[in-house]
């Protein structure tokens, strides 16, 4: 429970309901912190800035991915392993909310 006022948002549900919210946020945050390229291609962050990022992308996301991910060690590939695995949301999701 301490986990959770710890938070800064909701974590990634391991469903993926609330993976575009989740992207946004994580975004936002990190960009807030100075941390934002340290998921983009071809950054040159330091280890401490990637550590410092993989930890916060790592408490934000739901205890079965954490689990699933547990050898991944650089924030850039968690990232794009979170995006592989629910992008394909966004064709879901977002033609519903156009027709709304």
């Amino acid at each position: 429970m301490a986990n959770i006022k710890n938070q800064k948002f909701i974590a990634l549900d391991i469903s993926g309901k609330n993976y575009l919210s989740w992207v946004l946020d994580v975004k936002l945050y990190l960009s807030a912190k100075k941390l934002r390229y340290t998921i983009d291609e071809d950054n040159a962050a330091s280890n401490e800035e990637r550590v410092t990022a993989l930890i916060f992308l790592r408490h934000h996301i739901d205890d079965g991915l954490k689990y699933e991910y547990l050898t991944v060690e650089n924030p850039l590939e968690l990232w794009q392993n979170l995006n592989d695995r629910f992008e394909h949301l966004k064709a879901v999701v977002l033609p519903k909310a156009l027709n709304d």
